[in-house]
């Protein structure tokens, strides 16, 4: 089937069946498209669409998201993983407002330097919101291509990656863009899924190599991968004669980087880990069920254990934090300025972590967690 059959083809079906109510693209908002565009990275459009609607209200425009603290972005974020997509956002809003006077750009240089954004993201943007023509190879289009093509190399392998793209451009029409680029990502999702694809349905069906061979689920090769490891940790429900739960502030970057959570350590003595960094004498309280949570290079087995704080010895303090009143955690309470926590009195542990705070569980506020430490937040409340 050449080019033009390919692309006549696609359309009409996208014509009738296509995804075309996307909240996403009812105005072809840039600042739409792209928060999307990145949302959609790694996650179905049934999970992103509550979390864009979300985000929208409470970020309506991109001077918005660029005032925004970041706590308050990770906050809207919460649940949908991947997390350095949110720093990247944030990031990038800021570096719009500044350089291109609050405008999303609409050259692709431009957008490709923004962070977060690689060439089928910044294709992607660009042909949704300007209807400007760029190739685009997401995950779902690679899926058709290499099926259609029945290339046997591993997806991953740099010849067949320029191969893809050199396909990529050449199915791309020079009108209705815009349409062809959601059109081939709705049919990878839709229709040429990854394990059962409905290939009777296919627009494209006749000319895929894949189907007469009768072996779509073939494609594409994936490179053989080693099992990934399994890392187990504590995670540590520390509360307070007030009920208060101690969370900690992660760093900026990494795995939750940036986000709130529970102290957590790799060893078993976990009393004596906590005497001796955070300067806590604790009372064990029977342990809950152990939780797992599986990242895309390893899982995560991890352990709650929850405690009441017996006594305080000593708290190291980061730089920028006061020292703790009489040897005391100084509480630091749920009060707000500009979206900023902000304590009665600052302090954290000498460790990575840069700012703690005990937090009232019956009172939550705006604040950035992974999706294990909500969970056990609200089996806690």
């Amino acid at each position: 089937m050449k080019p033009v059959e390919f692309r006549r083809r696609l359309l009409a079906w996208y014509d009738l069946h296509g995804r075309q109510g996307l909240p996403w693209k009812r105005a072809r908002d840039p600042y739409h498209i792209w928060i999307s565009e990145i949302m959609l990275q790694q996650t179905q459009v049934a999970t992103v669409i509550p979390y864009f609607e979300r985000f929208i209200a409470r970020f309506p425009d991109l001077a918005a998201l660029a005032r925004a603290d970041l706590n308050e972005v990770l906050h809207q974020w919460t649940g949908l993983g991947y997390y350095a997509r949110a720093r990247n956002l944030h990031q990038a809003a800021g570096e719009i407002m500044a350089r291109h006077h609050g405008v999303f750009p609409p050259d692709f240089d431009a957008v490709l330097a923004l962070p977060g954004i690689g060439r089928s993201t910044a294709g992607a943007i660009l042909a949704q919101a300007f209807d400007q023509r760029h190739p685009i190879l997401d995950g779902n289009v690679k899926r058709v291509l290499t099926r259609y093509h029945a290339i046997a190399k591993p997806v991953t392998a740099r010849d067949t990656e320029s191969f893809l793209w050199n396909l990529a451009d050449t199915y791309t029409p020079a009108r209705r863009v815009a349409d062809y680029t959601q059109a081939i990502m709705d049919l990878g999702a839709t229709l040429c899924r990854r394990v059962e694809p409905a290939c009777d349905s296919c627009p494209v069906r006749q000319g895929c190599r894949a189907r007469r061979a009768g072996n779509p689920r073939a494609y594409p090769v994936k490179p053989a991968r080693k099992r990934a490891p399994t890392r187990r940790i504590h995670m540590l429900i520390i509360r307070d004669d007030a009920d208060q739960v101690l969370l900690l502030r992660r760093p900026p970057v990494g795995i939750w980087g940036g986000l709130w959570g529970f102290p957590e350590t790799p060893e078993s003595d976990v009393q004596r880990w906590c005497r001796d960094t955070l300067g806590l004498e604790i009372a064990l309280e029977p342990s809950w069920p152990m939780l797992k949570h599986s990242f895309s290079h390893f899982h995560l087995d991890i352990t709650p254990v929850p405690a009441r704080v017996v006594e305080t010895r000593r708290l190291q303090t980061s730089a920028e934090c006061t020292t703790p009143e009489d040897g005391k955690i100084a509480r630091m309470r749920n009060a707000r300025v500009n979206g900023t926590p902000t304590p009665q009195s600052v302090a954290a542990p000498a460790m990575e972590y840069g700012e703690a705070v005990w937090y009232n569980v019956h009172e939550p506020d705006e604040r950035g967690l992974a999706a294990p430490v909500k969970r056990l937040l609200e089996q806690l409340r």
